[in-house]
């Protein structure tokens, strides 16, 4: 929908509610053209339900609002007296309809003192409940987001089990483009694994500014851009487009900026012909063969060299090993090591997997681009050699029409030979290079797919582990995501300011109680 669809849509659900309410609005003593007026109208109406009036703001909120309003069409109808359950799911399964009824047929008076407090220990469970769901969606949605790292990509900066807080305003809260969707899951819902959300109405994309750019480097939480839907119905592949906000989250390094010429050469990336220099935490991997004489033993490649991943090649003393630059020398150094060979595809391979998918541009993971990141504002030429780039951004991610016959290139109708771009896009890579499904293999991140950014590694679980103490990784509970040098755990920092919060919670009740 757009912003002018939506703002008819608004002005309708005022309508709606003007004529739902303005009898009640004058038995509570007001006037009846308080109920028509967007915003005073619910201001007016906390007071009328003597609620406080920050609830307004609430009644705003993307995703907050759904879970608001049943609880406004309930506490509208109990001051009027209607307090009965049966009146309160009427309330809510006619999504609050109700009101019509007592506002035309139902002969109530307004209830000006009334008691706020629930009648019923249910009543009072389910208001508590509501309302800590409430606060958990508004922080979860617009201020912090707990994250899973459920793939290797960025080992050994995340690893497999890491579980983060993922800040959602250092870049900016994305409010939600799916209006109606379950509170506080994703994508689908726990246990029946169905869709937890409608795909309309789509709310238009807005991000409330944060306080910093994406820097070169950062580990960033997005939208994976090319995720989809297939659902699988009378033998037929039904292909559906998820909404933005709901599209699959990734995690990975932001190799590359707006603006930016980005190469990879030999698995080393080059900024701006420039090899960047990456943070001291972020441990770079790359697939190794190793040979190695009779007595060696592969164990050692885990428990020394840092090994992530180990495999046995085509005979018993060759493996396929997952190491850093730094790791690799010191094998190299092993007496029982006959050779180490990185495995990296040379310079003019083509591999159709590869971002752009086009054979102009014989490029694989490990000898990639140049290419241009696109910046907002900035224009670039429009030719048989530039579209296979930029097709994606034309027509998906700014929703323009685009057509190419021949050499000739039409967006929304007319003839284009240059394009200016609409958004910041991003370049997404992980540290583990022959272990990832990044940009590599699927292109730009625009800014709009953009999540957040993790800070903080509040638990980690190592699955192989035995045992308890070896399952919890205790050295990277509490730990930040970013950083120089070895990151710190702040667990006792943090058991210490609990025990002094409860310390002081229980004086204080005392206190109280005196």
């Amino acid at each position: 929908m757009t912003m002018a669809q939506w703002f008819i849509f608004f002005l309708i659900i005022q309508v709606i509610h003007f004529i739902g309410t303005w009898k009640l609005y004058v038995k509570a003593g007001r006037k009846s053209w308080e109920a028509i007026i967007p915003v005073y109208n619910a201001i007016i109406l906390m007071k009328i339900i003597n609620r406080p009036t920050w609830w307004v703001i609430l009644l705003f909120i993307p995703i907050i609002n759904l879970l608001m309003f049943p609880v406004i069409w309930i506490e509208t109808i109990r001051s009027f007296g209607k307090n009965s359950t049966i009146d309160s799911f009427l309330a809510v399964l006619t999504l609050g309809l109700y009101t019509y009824y007592i506002n035309y047929l139902s002969n109530v008076s307004y209830v000006e003192d009334r008691s706020l407090k629930s009648r019923t220990e249910l009543g009072e469970w389910v208001s508590s409940i509501v309302f800590a769901i409430v606060a958990a969606t508004l922080v979860h949605t617009y201020f912090m987001q707990p994250y899973t790292i459920p793939t290797s990509s960025l080992e050994k900066s995340l690893l497999v089990g890491d579980f983060l807080f993922v800040s959602k305003f250092h870049y900016g809260a994305r409010t939600p483009m799916t209006t109606i969707a379950a509170p506080m899951v994703h994508d689908s819902l726990p246990l029946v694994k169905s869709k937890s959300y409608l795909k309309t109405p789509q709310l238009p994309y807005f991000r409330i500014p944060g306080f910093q750019d994406i820097k070169r480097n950062e580990i960033v939480v997005f939208n994976w851009p090319v995720d989809t839907v297939r659902f699988f119905r009378d033998n037929s592949n039904i292909h559906i487009d998820k909404p933005i906000d709901k599209k699959s989250n990734y995690v990975k390094r932001c190799v590359g900026i707006p603006g930016d010429s980005l190469e990879i050469k030999d698995g080393y990336i080059f900024i701006n012909s420039k090899q960047t220099v990456l943070p001291d935490r972020a441990k770079i991997q790359y697939f190794n063969t190793v040979s190695v004489t009779e007595g060696f033993n592969p164990n050692s490649l885990i428990n020394r060299y840092g090994s992530t991943e180990l495999r046995q090649g085509i005979n018993s003393r060759e493996y396929y090993v997952n190491l850093t630059d730094e790791n690799a020398q010191k094998l190299k150094n092993n007496p029982l090591a006959k050779s180490i060979v990185k495995d990296i595809t040379p310079k003019g391979n083509y591999s159709k997997s590869v971002f752009p998918h086009n054979e102009q541009y014989p490029w694989s993971v490990d000898n990639f681009g140049p290419i241009y990141i696109p910046e907002e504002g900035k224009t670039v030429e429009l030719n048989a050699k530039s579209i296979p780039f930029y097709k994606r951004i034309i027509e998906v991610y700014e929703n323009n029409d685009l057509t190419i016959n021949g050499d000739e290139i039409f967006i929304n109708g007319k003839l284009a030979t240059t394009y200016t771009f609409k958004q910041n896009y991003y370049w997404m890579m992980g540290d583990n290079r022959h272990n990832s499904e990044d940009a590599r293999f699927w292109g730009y991140v625009p800014f709009d797919h953009v999540v957040g950014k993790p800070v903080f590694v509040w638990f980690s679980w190592n699955s192989n582990g035995q045992g308890l103490r070896e399952k919890i990784r205790w050295e990277r509970v509490f730990t930040t995501v970013h950083g120089s040098g070895k990151p710190v755990s702040y667990l006792y920092y943090f058991l210490g300011a609990l025990v002094l919060w409860f310390g002081y919670s229980t004086y204080r009740n005392r206190k109280n109680e005196e």
